[in-house]
C-alpha cells in the first residue's frame, strides 16, 4: 500500500477531497517523523509504538579485507505493535 492508496483510503471513508485527505495524511505523518527525530516514543493505542533506541558503538570488521573497524553508535527505530493488533494480524 502506497501514500496515495492511504490518502483514497482517507477519502472514501471521510468524504474529504483527494487533495485534502493527501495534506492530511502528510500532516499526520510529519508530527509523526517530527515526534520520532526527536528521540521520542510514539504510542498509537489499537495500533502499536514507534520506540527510537541508542545502539553503541561496537566492534566489527571489514569483509572483504578482515580488518578490524569501529561501527559507530547510531539511532534505529523498533516497532511493537499491540496486542489488538497482533490478534487482529493472527485471527
Amino acid at each position: 500500500m502506497t501514500k496515495s492508496d492511504l490518502a483514497e483510503k482517507i477519502q472514501a471513508g471521510i468524504g474529504l477531497s483527494k487533495k485534502e485527505s493527501a495534506e492530511m495524511m502528510e500532516a499526520v505523518l510529519s508530527i509523526m517523523k517530527e515526534t520520532l527525530e526527536s528521540g521520542e516514543t510514539l504510542k498509537i493505542s489499537g495500533f502499536g509504538s514507534f520506540i527510537v533506541k541508542q545502539k553503541k558503538d561496537r566492534r566489527g570488521r571489514n569483509p572483504q579485507t578482515g580488518e578490524p573497524i569501529t561501527i559507530e553508535a547510531r539511532s534505529i527505530l523498533t516497532f511493537k505493535p499491540s496486542s489488538v493488533l497482533r490478534q487482529a494480524i493472527n485471527g
